[in-house]
């Protein structure tokens, strides 16, 4: 009885081979895979307090790291800063001096961070700042999946997102 040829042979890698010369081979795809963004993870500065606007952020579905909870509350800015970029933390504050002091500015730089500035005069109350970074989630996250680290970016009472320094 004689094989059918058609099934009964292996093809070679060579006969496989009928895609584009400039199609990235599976290795490549597969490190391009590896590299997506995950989950982002905010980082809030000790000047947006412990509990309410961490509260409204996890609410709205997002993972949320504390000042206090990782560093003591005099901790130097270029300390915590470093930690945060290392970590890939996505750092909010309210500090809009923050990118002209020299040595957190060098931290924010050499560590990468990508950080989001809230730039609304007045008082405003807790629950007021976390809606407004509620409401900018969507942009802070475009910003995030679009700009390369490290940045900083302002957030305005309407929710709006400018970057600031790239």
């Amino acid at each position: 009885m004689v094989a059918n040829e058609d099934t009964s042979k292996k093809q070679s890698g060579a006969s496989l081979r009928s895609l584009p010369e400039d199609c990235p081979s599976p290795k490549e795809i597969k490190g391009k895979l590896m590299a997506l963004p995950g989950r982002l993870v905010f980082f809030v500065d000790r000047s947006l307090g412990r509990r309410i606007i961490p509260g409204a952020l996890r609410d709205a579905g997002e993972e949320v790291r504390i000042h206090d909870d990782h560093f003591p509350q005099d901790a130097k800015d270029e300390v915590w800063l470093a930690e945060a970029g290392k970590q890939g933390w996505v750092v909010l504050t309210k500090d809009k001096n923050i990118r002209y002091r020299a040595i957190e500015l060098q931290a924010l730089v050499a560590a990468k961070v990508r950080a989001f500035v809230l730039t609304a005069r007045g008082d405003l109350s807790g629950a007021e700042v976390g809606q407004i970074f509620v409401k900018a989630l969507p942009a802070m996250k475009k910003l995030c999946e679009t700009t390369k680290p490290p940045f900083i970016a302002r957030v305005s009472r309407d929710g709006s997102v400018t970057l600031v320094k790239n």
